[in-house]
């Protein structure tokens, strides 16, 4: 128990010491108006911050996150084979990937792939 404690107070005074001596290196020497202002190469912006954003490219983007998050669904199913029925696994994995194919077969309907 004592040993454990001085493992966490040891850790605890190491990552201390890390953080302020980054903290005392990291410090900008050198401040003037140019490196203060949101943008360093000294001009000030005459247009807007806030652009016109692109719809397809946003839709692209949650596909992608859809289809990724899925993905980590998938791969667990590969490491259940040797623990359940072989029916059953096939049954699931074959259920899970059609469901996965008739959402990108209506997505790929509806145009929502088309960049152009």
């Amino acid at each position: 128990m004592f040993v454990v404690l001085m493992i966490s107070i040891l850790t605890f005074f190491i990552a201390f010491l890390v953080m302020a001596l980054s903290s005392v290196l990291a410090k900008k020497t050198v401040m003037d108006r140019e490196k203060n202002s949101p943008y360093e190469c000294g001009f000030d912006p005459k247009g807007s911050a806030r652009l016109p954003f692109s719809l397809r490219f946003f839709l692209i983007a949650v596909i992608f996150l859809i289809f990724d998050v899925e993905i980590t669904l998938i791969l667990p199913i590969a490491s259940t084979f040797n623990l359940t029925n072989v029916f059953s696994w096939l049954f699931t994995s074959l259920t899970f990937m059609f469901i996965l194919l008739l959402g990108l077969y209506y997505e790929w309907s509806q145009g929502a792939l088309e960049w152009s």
